[in-house]
């Protein structure tokens, strides 16, 4: 019984240091796991730590473990922090997975609060996955910027304008705005503004009575633009516009009028000739009725030697008869021929053979 006894006693201990070497061998992995682990974030976590990011290191292997850039968002929440601004390490680690632009943000955001201006943390992440330049524009509302106006780079130089003198003046503009960050996200951009001034600055012109009035005085253009609340529903607040430029272009008016008496010329001429070739149609209607009748005269005159052929066949002509008509005819034709009248000469022989 002994021998059995001691050999079962030795198999049990036997089989315990094996499952305590197993257990003591997964410990010393799982520590050595956390010692790399802590010694890899040592470093950031002792950043975040003395600077009161309060980002532990669990925080860090999460946001490793998420494929986030750890490094770039503990530097950007140490800045924001040093900087007196409020930001969740969940907000910095959302906008970063959201494909933002989180070192811009922060920088806007740190901007904005030096200056004095309003920007929380979401509004700012808005804007920047919006697709704006949000620090960009946290420089626009701190330091104004300068559009003019007409853009060069559209291809106008200048903004025309006509008088109700009709004198054409040429103008160009200089236009302060400031970033408005509460529209920012869905306002209008610089194109619309610079839309809205070069309306305003070309009914300006065009309201003046004479051109002198607007080279005395460009501010007229000025007041007159501003007073029409051109920076309604965009993106900026104009803090100013400034006539930079302003020429005298051409006389608008005398060109318009000169176009306008060429062109009623050209319709005089056009009825003038309309005109005119009713009457040479007329002329030619009553040339062919002339020689219709001639026509008819000479059908008439035609019968004349039948007549008288007729008549000496009757015995109501005789031969003294016919000879004094025929003295009569000649008579006739001489004093025609000397008056120039130009009456047609008669077939003599024609009539005294039809005669015979």
């Amino acid at each position: 019984m002994t021998p059995l006894f001691a050999q079962a006693k030795n198999g049990l201990f036997g089989d315990q240091s094996i499952w305590m070497l197993v257990g003591l061998g997964v410990l010393l992995l799982f520590g050595l796991f956390f010692v790399i682990i802590f010694f890899s974030f040592l470093r950031l976590w002792i950043q975040c730590f003395l600077t009161g990011a309060k980002i532990g290191i669990w925080d860090l292997v999460g946001m490793k473990l998420r494929n986030v850039d750890y490094v770039m968002i503990v530097r950007q929440k140490i800045a924001l922090v040093q900087s007196g601004v409020r930001a969740t390490t969940q907000e910095l680690e959302a906008h970063y997975l959201s494909r933002g632009d989180v070192p811009r943000t922060a920088a806007a955001v740190i901007a904005a609060h030096k200056a004095g201006i309003d920007l929380p943390w979401n509004v700012a992440a808005a804007i920047d996955l919006a697709g704006r330049n949000v620090l960009d524009a946290v420089r626009t509302s701190v330091n104004p910027k300068v559009i003019d106006c007409p853009d060069p780079a559209k291809g106008r130089p200048t903004l025309d304008g006509v008088c109700k003198d009709g004198i054409q003046l040429k103008a160009k503009a200089r236009v302060t705005v400031r970033t408005k960050l509460d529209r920012l996200v869905g306002g209008a951009t610089e194109e619309t503004i610079i839309a809205r001034v070069g309306e305003g600055i070309v009914k300006a012109i065009g309201t003046a009575a004479h051109y002198k009035e607007v080279l005395s005085n460009p501010n007229m253009i000025s007041q007159a633009v501003l007073k029409n609340s051109l920076d309604s529903q965009t993106a900026y607040e104009i803090v100013s516009i400034d006539v930079a430029e302003i020429d005298v272009g051409d006389n608008v008016g005398a060109t318009l009028q000169a176009n306008q008496a060429a062109t009623n010329l050209r319709v005089a001429q056009a009825d003038a000739e309309q005109r005119r070739a009713a009457a040479v149609a007329t002329e030619q209607e009553m040339r062919a009725l002339v020689e219709e009748n001639r026509a008819k005269v000479i059908l008439a005159e035609a019968e004349i030697p039948l007549a008288i052929s007729a008549a000496f066949r009757s015995g109501q002509l005789g031969v003294m008869d016919y000879y004094n008509l025929k003295n009569l005819q000649s008579d006739t034709e001489m004093r025609a021929s000397i008056a120039g009248t130009g009456l047609p000469q008669r077939n003599e022989s024609r009539t005294e053979a039809r005669a015979n």
